[in-house]
């Protein structure tokens, strides 16, 4: 199997590698400068930011105010869930309004999240999560968004799901998004019964040997099923363009924690200096979204929780790129 997948569209390349390598030698280091040093200035961040509106759902804001409070928060970029952008079009808004407003406000669409069923084994449900799939890319589409989340909704319950067929579907998704003009990113939840890894994300994104296959990674669920985080310097970064960011803390025990344990970056334990220190080295020039379901802050003003999130992901990061592993 091996000799037919194809990898230079999603493992770093060989001189990447190498480069990494390089730069955790500590003799090759002394000589000279590490690849972070090399391709991002002291001075600038190679990352955007993004608000995942999961960050902010319990304050039961609509769509357009969501956007609204991104940008007074200081964000580039906003992930919408698409059932809030359903809600705010039918209380009366039209998307191209939407989209203007978000445009207007300085804001990129970086992605979205849904949860067709486009990876299930039946075929009914599988036809009728494509159709999902395709209202929902042209929403998205509509209000200027060119990402789209491909979750494992449909089968998270399921155990021993075939990734070949998986990867089928996902391809088959990919082409559709061609279509839409909206790139479907495969994500992984680290609860899920079937894709719940970065290499089972890897082995679909790869096996369907499609140039806008892309993965959509998250810490929480990195954490959660058990993947680690030494992984990412495995993939090339260039098919990643946009990555979740959240913390954990040490306890509950990994398999006891769920969405709601989430924290902002920098008050649990995850190793963000690795963790992003290694997406930087692997070309990775995307959205760092901030994406919490965590009910205490939901009781708290949602501009500062969206300014304090901004805020810790900006101090990881600075720290990350100043001082990155040997």
């Amino acid at each position: 199997m091996a000799h037919r997948l194809q990898r230079r569209d999603f493992l770093a390349s060989g001189a990447a590698i190498a480069a990494t390598a390089a730069a955790f030698n500590p003799c090759e280091h002394a000589a000279s400068a590490s690849p972070l040093e090399s391709a991002v200035p002291a001075s600038e961040s190679p990352f955007r930011y993004c608000l995942n509106m999961g960050t902010v759902m319990g304050h039961k804001l609509n769509a357009a105010d969501e956007a609204e409070l991104a940008a007074k928060a200081g964000y580039s970029g906003i992930e919408p869930w698409i059932r809030n952008v359903r809600q705010y079009v039918e209380s009366g808004h039209t998307a191209k309004e939407l989209g203007k407003r978000i445009a207007d406000l300085g804001l990129t669409v970086e992605g979205a999240i849904g949860f067709a069923a486009w990876a299930v084994d039946d075929d009914a449900k599988r036809a009728s999560g494509l159709e999902e799939f395709k209202r929902d890319m042209e929403l998205i589409a509509t209000i200027g968004g060119k990402r789209i989340a491909a979750s494992p909704a449909g089968i998270n319950q399921t155990a021993g799901v075939n990734l070949d067929r998986v990867a089928q579907r996902y391809r088959s998704l990919l082409e559709l998004g061609r279509q839409m003009g909206v790139i479907p990113q495969l994500e992984i939840w680290g609860s899920s019964l079937s894709l719940s890894r970065t290499s089972d994300a890897a082995f679909v994104a790869i096996q369907a040997d499609h140039p806008d296959a892309c993965v959509l990674l998250d810490i929480f669920h990195l954490f959660r099923g058990g993947s680690g985080f030494h992984g990412l310097k495995l993939l090339n970064g260039a098919a990643m363009h946009v990555f979740h960011m959240n913390d954990y803390p040490a306890h509950p025990e990994r398999e006891q924690q769920n969405d709601s344990h989430r924290v902002f970056p920098g008050d649990g334990v995850a190793p963000f200096t690795q963790i992003l220190a290694d997406l930087a080295r692997s070309g990775f020039r995307g959205a760092l979204s901030l994406e919490l379901f965590n009910r205490d802050y939901w009781q708290q003003d949602a501009l500062q929780v969206a300014r304090t999130g901004l805020e810790k992901m900006k101090s990881v990061a600075q720290r990350a790129l100043a001082n990155p592993p040997q």
